[in-house]
């Protein structure tokens, strides 16, 4: 598997620590979601939040080094943002779409 920044992937916690937690994509990369990254509140102890075998959405941070930085918070955000257009864009579509089948009733009725 190949993997690149600002990609959001699947991956297994396999281990914690108190600086954070080492996350596994796949059979080559293992990468770190350092404390800060876990979420959006402050974290005192990783493993309030996480515990190894839990599987999580990560995004990909940096990759250089030999090292590949993870982050859960920032995935979460993207996610929730994603959601956030389609319910607008669904809206938008259901506004539209109603004032179309208005306009279509009432031309309907005129005949």
């Amino acid at each position: 598997m190949s993997i690149a920044v600002g990609e959001i992937c699947e991956g297994v916690v396999t281990g914690i620590t108190q600086f954070g937690a080492f996350v596994k994509l796949d059979d080559d990369v293992t990468g770190l979601v350092h404390i800060s990254e876990v979420a959006d509140s402050y974290v005192r102890d990783v493993s309030e939040h996480l515990a190894v075998g839990d599987t999580v959405q990560v995004k990909v941070m940096s990759i250089g080094g030999g090292k590949v930085a993870l982050s859960i918070k920032r995935a979460e955000i993207e996610r929730r943002v994603s959601n956030e257009r389609f319910e607008s864009k669904l809206a938008e579509f259901m506004k539209s779409s109603n004032e179309k089948l208005t306009q279509l009733r009432r031309h309907q009725e005129r005949r």
